[in-house]
C-alpha cells in the first residue's frame, strides 16, 4: 500500500509543532527552577505550585481525553454487543473529576504533598509506600499501551503508515519534550493539544453525518436493519453486574491516578485545586460526544457502500480501529487527516502526563529517601528524566499487543480500582487508618484480585463467582468482584486499623510490639489536621471569582 503523503507532511507538521512548543516550555521551566527558593525538582513534578487555573484545566482533561478515550468510546458505541449504555468514559469521567475535586482537591493540596504517594509515606513508611508505587507504575505502563496502539492503528488505517513507525515516532516525540521540560511542558503542549482535539473531531462530525453511506441516526438508534442491532445497546439484567462493575473502575479507579493528583498539587491554592477538577469534569464530558457520534455513525453505515466493503468491521476483529475507519472511508481525504491530527494530539497528551507521573513517583517517593536521601537537586532532575524514558519504552513495549483499546484502557485502572483507591481514600479521610490495617486491605485485594483471573491476559480464575461464563475457553465474570474487592479492602483496613488502635491505646499490648510505629503515626495525624486548617483559612475568594481573575491573562503566560 502506497503511504498517504499529504496527511503524512500535516501529521509531520504537527508534531513539530508540539515538539518546539515542548521545547520553548523546558526554557520557562529553567527560568521558573532559577527563581525558585524551594527545592528544584519540584518545579518538573508539580511546577512551582504556580499553574493557573485555565491552564491546570487544559492539562487536566488533556490527560484524561487520550487516545484510549476517544477511541474506546468509539468502539463500544460501534460494537453490536454493547453500545452506548456501554460506552462509559464520558460519564465516569465526568464523575471522576467531581467526586476528586469534592473528596480530594482540597485535602491533599492544602497538605502541599508532592506526589499522591507522601501521605502514604507520612503515614505508613517506606516499605508500604514502594508496594503501592507497582500498581500505579504498572498502570501508567499499561496506559501508554493503550493509547499509542489506538494511535498505531489510526495512523495504519488513514495513512497506510506502518502501526510500529508511528507508534515509535510518537513516543519519541512525547518522551523528548517531557524529558526536557517536565510539568511546564507538559501543560503547555496539552492548550495546543486539547485545542485541536476538539476543533478537528467537531469538524469531522458534518462530514460523517451528511453522508450518503450512513442511515439516520434516530432510525437506527433502536434498531438497525442491516445488522439488526442498535447502536443505543442494552444492558440485560444478567450483565448489569458486569456494567456495573466497568463503570464503577473506570469512575472511581482514575481518582488513584497520579496524573490527576499532579494538577491538582500543581495548582496555587486548594480553591484553584477544585476549580481545575469540576472544570475538567465537563470538558471531558464534552469531548467525549464526537467519538459517541462516530461510533453511532460506524454502526448505521451501509459499508457495502464503501471502498471497506463487507464484512463489517466488528466481523473482521477490527472493531476497535472502528473510529479512523469511519473517517477513513465515510468522511473526504482531508478531513480525515484531520481525525488523526486529533488522535495523534490525544495520544501525545495523555501519554507525557503518564511518563511524568511514575517519573514522579519514583524519584520523590522512592529514590530520593531510600536510594539516595543526600541527592543534590540536580541528581533528581536526571532521575525523572531516565524514569520518563524507561517507563515511555516499557510502554511502548506493550503497545504492540494485539488486545482491543477498550480492554487495556480498563485494565489500566482495574488495579488502582481494587488496591489503590481504597487506600488513598482511607489515608486522606480516616485518621484511625494505620500500617496495620493498610498491609491487610493490600494483601487481601491483590489476593482476590489474582485469584479472580483476567481473561485479557489468559489467566484462568480460581475463584468463581456468580454468574460467570465460559466462553471460547476462557472464563469471565459478569459479577462485579473488581467492586466487591474494593470495598473488602476497604473494610479490611478500617477494620484492622480499628482494633490495631483499640490494642495499643488501650494497652492490651505494649506499646513495644508497635513494629510500625501505627500508634505514634495516629497521634501525627492530628497536626497534620491543624496544618490543614491554617491552610484554608489563608485561601481567598470563591471558585467563580478564581476562574474569573484567571481568564483573563492565562494565555499571556510567556514561553
Amino acid at each position: 500500500m502506497a503511504v498517504h503523503v499529504a496527511g503524512l507532511v500535516a501529521v509531520a507538521a504537527f508534531y513539530i509543532v508540539i515538539l518546539l512548543t515542548g521545547i520553548l516550555a523546558s526554557r520557562k521551566s529553567k527560568k521558573v527552577e532559577k527563581k525558585c527558593t524551594g527545592k528544584k525538582s519540584e518545579v518538573a513534578i508539580v511546577g512551582g505550585r504556580n499553574i493557573n487555573v485555565l491552564i491546570g484545566v487544559f492539562t487536566m482533561t488533556a490527560t484524561w481525553v487520550g487516545g484510549g478515550y476517544i477511541m474506546g468510546t468509539a468502539e463500544a458505541v460501534y460494537s453490536p454487543t454493547q453500545g452506548l449504555v456501554w460506552a462509559f468514559g464520558p460519564l465516569a469521567y465526568l464523575i471522576n473529576f467531581l467526586l476528586g475535586g469534592f473528596f480530594f482537591a482540597k485535602q491533599m493540596r492544602s497538605k502541599r504533598y508532592v506526589t499522591m504517594l507522601d501521605p502514604f509515606q507520612y503515614r505508613y513508611g517506606q516499605l508500604f509506600t514502594t508496594a503501592i508505587l507497582l500498581p500505579a507504575i504498572l498502570s501508567d505502563i499499561l496506559w501508554v499501551a493503550c493509547i499509542l496502539a489506538a494511535l498505531g492503528g489510526t495512523m495504519r488505517v488513514i495513512l497506510e503508515l506502518s502501526s510500529t513507525i508511528s507508534i515509535l515516532i510518537s513516543a519519541a516525540v512525547s518522551i523528548i519534550y517531557t524529558f526536557l521540560g517536565g510539568l511546564y511542558a507538559v501543560a503547555y503542549t496539552d492548550i495546543i493539544q486539547l485545542s485541536f482535539i476538539f476543533i478537528s473531531l467537531w469538524v469531522c462530525i458534518p462530514f460523517l453525518i451528511l453522508s450518503p453511506v450512513v442511515t439516520d441516526l434516530a432510525q437506527t438508534a433502536h434498531f438497525n436493519q442491516s445488522n439488526g442491532h442498535s447502536w443505543i445497546g442494552e444492558v440485560k439484567l444478567e450483565d448489569s453486574g458486569k456494567w456495573t462493575d466497568d463503570f464503577l473502575v473506570l469512575a472511581l479507579g482514575g481518582l488513584a491516578y497520579q496524573s490527576f493528583h499532579q494538577r491538582i498539587l500543581a495548582a496555587a491554592s486548594s480553591s484553584k485545586a477544585q476549580v481545575t477538577c469540576f472544570a475538567a469534569a465537563a470538558l471531558s464530558f464534552i469531548l467525549g460526544i464526537p467519538s459517541v457520534i462516530i461510533g453511532a455513525v460506524a454502526a448505521s453505515a451501509d459499508w457495502n457502500q464503501t471502498e471497506y466493503g463487507l464484512p463489517p468491521p466488528f466481523e473482521r476483529g477490527e472493531a476497535g480501529n472502528v473510529l479512523p475507519l469511519a473517517l477513513c472511508y465515510i468522511t473526504p481525504t482531508w478531513v480525515s487527516v484531520l481525525g488523526i491530527g486529533a488522535i495523534a494530539a490525544a495520544v501525545m497528551s495523555s501519554m507525557d502526563s503518564t511518563l511524568l507521573s511514575s517519573a514522579s513517583m519514583f524519584t520523590q517517593n522512592i529514590y530520593k529517601t531510600t536510594f539516595r536521601k543526600q541527592a543534590s537537586e540536580r541528581e533528581l532532575q536526571w532521575v525523572i528524566r531516565i524514569s520518563v524514558l524507561i517507563v515511555g519504552l516499557a510502554g511502548t513495549g506493550l503497545a504492540f499487543n494485539k488486545s482491543s483499546i477498550i480492554v487495556l484502557w480498563l485494565l489500566a485502572t482495574d488495579l488502582l480500582y481494587c488496591i489503590v483507591t481504597p487506600q488513598l481514600f482511607c489515608v486522606v479521610h480516616l485518621r484511625c487508618a494505620n500500617c496495620y490495617g493498610a498491609i491487610s486491605g493490600y494483601v487481601l485485594a491483590l489476593l482476590l484480585r489474582v485469584l479472580s483471573g483476567e481473561p485479557a491476559l489468559g489467566i484462568p480464575p480460581v475463584l468463581l463467582f456468580p454468574g460467570w461464563r465460559e466462553n471460547d475457553g476462557l472464563i469471565t465474570q459478569y459479577f462485579p468482584f473488581r467492586t466487591l474487592i474494593a470495598f473488602v479492602s476497604l473494610a479490611a483496613i478500617i477494620l484492622v486499623s480499628w482494633l490495631v488502635q483499640v490494642i495499643f491505646t488501650r494497652q492490651i499490648i505494649p506499646q513495644s510490639w508497635d513494629v510500625f510505629d501505627a500508634f505514634d503515626a495516629i497521634m501525627d495525624s492530628k497536626d497534620d489536621d491543624e496544618e490543614e486548617e491554617e491552610e484554608e483559612e489563608q485561601e481567598e475568594g470563591s471558585p467563580i471569582q478564581i476562574f474569573n481573575e484567571e481568564k483573563n491573562y492565562v494565555f499571556n503566560t510567556a514561553l
